[in-house]
């Protein structure tokens, strides 16, 4: 082997050296950044299932608060329509039945007390009328302050005005009951549903 191969055969074999380190150093790299890389992509999986989970979590708890809306609004409907159907049958109740001579004296005097000494006129339900007029042939104090009997749309109850018109009370049942209602709603509230 002369000087130049041995020279050739030192540099090839210091190259085959150093290339040996430069690859197994790149290796090495290579091995880390893909650990790294392993490592990053667990990393942002777990943090995709976290923020999936969470946002999973919050739909959950929109619907559970949804359907809670929506069940109480719907008891709330179910409770009014039920009140609604008493309110309905009472209001039926009123309109079927006729006055008593008692109440009829009752009514017509109570709101002709406001009108004084004036005279004035009674209004009543076409079934009441029969009734009050008969009253009013029997009672001569009570007839000398209605000085008419007039027919009006209304369940019962009796409408009292002065001659004139400047001042009329309205003792209908219907204008008794909407005053009644907002005390009795609760009342009958508490009585249908309370637990």
């Amino acid at each position: 082997m002369t000087g130049m191969e041995k020279i050739g055969e030192a540099i090839l074999d210091k190259v085959k050296t150093e290339a040996k380190g430069i690859v197994k150093e790149a290796e090495g790299k290579a091995r880390q950044e893909i650990e790294q890389a392993k490592k990053q992509q667990i990393a942002r999986l777990e943090e995709e299932k976290g923020r999936m989970l969470r946002q999973a979590g919050e739909e959950a708890t929109r619907i559970a608060a949804q359907a809670t809306v929506h069940a109480r609004q719907e008891l709330s409907r179910a409770k009014a329509d039920v009140i609604n159907e008493i309110i309905s049958r009472v209001r039926k109740e009123l309109a079927a039945a006729s006055s008593s001579e008692g109440s009829l004296a009752s009514l017509l005097k109570e709101a002709a007390a406001p009108l004084g000494a004036a005279k004035g006129r009674a209004y009543l339900s076409a079934k009441d009328i029969g009734g009050a007029k008969k009253l009013l042939a029997k009672d001569k104090e009570l007839a000398a302050r209605i000085a008419e009997v007039k027919e009006y749309d209304c369940s019962g109850g009796v409408i009292v005005e002065d001659i004139d018109g400047k001042i009329r009370i309205d003792d209908t049942y219907e204008t008794r009951l909407e005053m009644l209602l907002p005390r009795l709603l609760p009342e009958i509230g508490r009585e249908l549903f309370s637990d």
